[in-house]
């Protein structure tokens, strides 16, 4: 079995990856994205602006802005090349250095996600529902570590901010992707706080943020907790905040699911499951979910 943060040491640090400041198209400055985010209860926050010409390429510097008790991690969304549907390529890299260098010329989006992977940035596909990617053209980007499952500000605005089944899809054709819940705010008002991820590391540091949202070491949400998610034999045992709905997915049709008001534990044979892989989705009454990371046995 691989990749089970809950077994592993260290604690559980709220972020997001996914937000805009006046370094783009962002409503307000990062200082002041940074503060709503703190005071809203936020560990830590990647601000992530458009990697685009019209905004001079940025990739913003935060580090000033780091705080006890609250860290940053240096983000942008990279933009070139046009997807089938005719938009642009969208695909978060965190973890880049302040100096990572400007488009080049007639660079594609498999060499710029690469060279931003090099950097030891972690990838991830953004919103493939608003964008109209497709499977196989998110298949294309081999470096990346995870999709997008939620996307808030795509959901509130415009109804394309789910993205679990397009998940499921990859996870089918073979590729050990996680998935992660996010803002993607731009104005703070209905955009933000929305969805986020709690990473399992042993500090705050941004070195080991990185690391563990490489590692998969997170789950994602929009309130449920996920106390822990325990495997013995044929057995998974799942303990949380109080729910009405606890599933599991696996591969192909494979899923399982108990249900009930106050939910707090349940326990699953996975026997099934295990030939391949499996994911927990847990729903709370008034539908807001938290979402694991598939937990791979191969």
């Amino acid at each position: 079995m691989k990749n089970n943060p809950f077994n592993m040491p260290g604690q559980f640090y709220r972020g997001n990856l996914h937000t805009h400041s006046t370094g783009s198209d962002g409503a307000y400055s990062a200082q002041e994205v940074i503060r709503r985010y703190r005071e809203a209860g936020y560990d830590f926050l990647a601000i992530s602006d458009h990697y685009m010409e019209v905004f001079d390429y940025p990739v913003t510097d935060t580090r000033e802005l780091r705080s006890n008790g609250f860290t940053t991690l240096i983000a942008t969304e990279l933009h070139t090349d046009e997807l089938q549907c005719g938009g642009i390529w969208h695909i978060l890299a965190v973890g880049l250095p302040v100096d990572f260098p400007p488009l080049k010329e007639n660079e594609t989006i498999i060499e710029l996600t690469n060279r931003a992977a090099d950097t030891g940035a972690f990838i991830g596909i953004c919103h493939p529902s608003w964008s109209g990617l497709t499977v196989d053209e998110a298949c294309q980007i081999e470096c990346a570590h995870a999709v997008e499952i939620y996307n808030h500000g795509s959901k509130v605005e415009v109804e394309r901010g789910e993205d679990t089944p397009f998940w499921d899809t990859i996870l089918n054709k073979g590729h050990h992707l996680s998935g992660y819940a996010t803002d993607d705010a731009h104005k703070m008002t209905y955009d933000c706080f929305g969805g986020w991820i709690h990473v399992k590391a042993e500090s705050l540091e941004p070195e080991l943020l990185l690391e563990a949202l490489k590692a998969g070491h997170y789950y994602s949400s929009q309130g449920p907790q996920i106390h822990s998610m325990d495997i013995i034999g044929d057995e998974l045992t799942v303990t949380c905040s109080p729910v009405s709905n606890i599933s599991l997915q696996g591969h192909d049709q494979k899923s399982a699911h108990q249900q009930g008001t106050g939910l707090v534990e349940a326990t699953f044979d996975i026997a099934k499951f295990k030939a391949s892989h499996l994911r927990l989705t847990l729903r709370d009454a008034g539908s807001n979910r938290a979402w694991s990371n598939p937990v791979w046995f191969d």
